[in-house]
């Protein structure tokens, strides 16, 4: 099958590749740097697969064009399908498939780094050791033991960041409309929502971003967490209302803030723009804050997890030839 690779770096080239040539039937996969947009989509001619990433637009303008292009099924070589119009995409008859788990400790594991990081303020630390500056003023942290984090979303990788977090001698409390036995197994709690965003020390997100989640953190939600409180989101970037987020900065109710996504990340991440002046003023005001720590989208970035990306995208293809469904088909029906 011919497949159109949009967003592709180096190191998609790489897995992408090899997975195909262990594991594939032989697709003839096109690597296209340009990300998808309606500019763009008409790179995808003659392709009956189109692979796109996290900041791949797969609007109806888009899907409209790949269809006409003969484009028959889209790969997502992530787990979020927030950047796709199923209901279009099932009008036009194109399939949706994504990668639900690639490596969920990959995440969880660069989640509990920025939560270091942050309270032991490693970045600050780093940058004042390098220019010979070794006083400790202004770095003073806090034990983890005894302090209460707040999980939302207690799907595979909000148990792994549960897992890790009950080993440092926290209590975890999690949200999720689907309970987990292996959450309440590890020692966690089950609240509502409004009682964990009041009763958690650290809030760290993990839930899809959906209608109903977008800007799940915002203002009268950070209203009612405790002042000081660090939030963690290694998820969706719009799971998060930004303006919010630097108010209450501002004012000193939130603590820290650890961000590997970003509501705009679009035109940012994932490219280097460090000869260039950021011309969103939102996040450059975040980088002004000594008490954030951004990441470019990068908690996924392991060897072991794009090594699944690689093998469950090629996966999908391949079983979408052979029987006309994927092996992780994404539904309308998946946002409810």
């Amino acid at each position: 099958m011919k497949v159109a690779v949009f967003s592709t770096k180096p190191y998609d080239r790489e897995f992408l590749a090899q997975a195909n040539q262990l594991e594939g039937d032989g697709h003839d996969l096109r690597f296209l740097e340009p990300r998808l947009s309606i500019e763009t989509a008409a790179l995808a001619h003659d392709s009956a697969a189109v692979c796109g990433f996290v900041n791949d637009v797969f609007d109806r303008p888009v899907l409209e064009i790949l269809a006409a292009e003969g484009t028959k099924i889209v790969a997502l070589r992530c787990a979020g399908f927030n950047n796709v119009d199923l209901a279009a995409a099932r009008e036009l008859g194109i399939t949706v498939a994504r990668v639900p788990a690639y490596s969920p400790e990959a995440v969880a594991e660069h989640t509990v780094a920025l939560i270091l990081s942050l309270n032991r303020n490693i970045h600050r630390s780093y940058v004042r050791v390098r220019e010979g500056n070794f006083a400790l003023d202004g770095l003073l942290g806090f034990d983890l033991k005894g302090r209460t984090i707040g999980i939302v979303g207690t799907g595979r990788i909000g148990i792994c960041v549960a897992r890790i977090m009950v080993g440092f001698g926290c209590q975890v409390l999690g949200f999720d409309p689907r309970h987990d036995a292996e959450f309440t197994q590890l020692g966690g709690k089950y609240v509502e929502l409004d009682d964990l965003l009041s009763g958690s020390d650290i809030i760290t997100l993990h839930c899809p971003l959906t209608p109903q989640t977008h800007h799940l953190i915002n203002t009268k939600a950070i209203a009612t967490m405790k002042t000081g409180v660090m939030i963690i989101n290694t998820g969706r970037g719009a799971l998060v209302e930004t303006r919010a987020l630097i108010r209450s900065l501002k004012n000193g109710k939130i603590g820290h803030v650890g961000l590997d996504v970003y509501e705009e990340e679009s035109d940012l991440f994932f490219e280097n723009l460090s000869g260039q002046i950021i011309q969103d003023d939102i996040f450059a005001r975040l980088l002004t804050f000594p008490n954030v720590l951004i990441t470019g989208h990068q908690a996924f970035f392991t060897r072991e997890a794009l090594t699944a990306i690689a093998r469950t995208t090629i996966g999908n293809i391949s079983q979408f030839e052979r029987t006309g469904q994927p092996t992780h088909l994404v539904s309308v029906a998946m946002l409810a």
